[in-house]
């Protein structure tokens, strides 16, 4: 099986990255337990940038990386030689 990366959207070039993305509270927020130190992230050429911490992919909206991530995966497509596949 191949690893696919927790992939969040973004509109700016420049994100951050805590590891406790999922983990928010409300209005008195205050920083998980768990994650890693915040680190800053610059999106370059590709389209994307991934954290070295917790492998979370961030990708620009627009860019041809959003795209990609929409089309077929590797595991989706029958094995080759399958005759089931027309």
């Amino acid at each position: 099986m191949e690893y696919v990366p927790e992939i969040t959207l973004t509109d700016t070039r420049r994100v951050s990255c805590d590891g406790a993305g999922a983990i928010r509270g409300g209005a008195g927020y205050r920083p998980a337990s768990l994650g890693h130190p915040r680190v800053w992230l610059e999106i370059d050429e590709k389209g994307y940038v991934d954290c070295g911490y917790c492998d979370r992919r961030f990708v620009l909206r627009g860019s041809a990386a959003e795209h990609g991530i929409h089309e077929v995966s590797p595991g989706d497509l029958p094995e080759p030689g399958d005759a089931s596949v027309a």
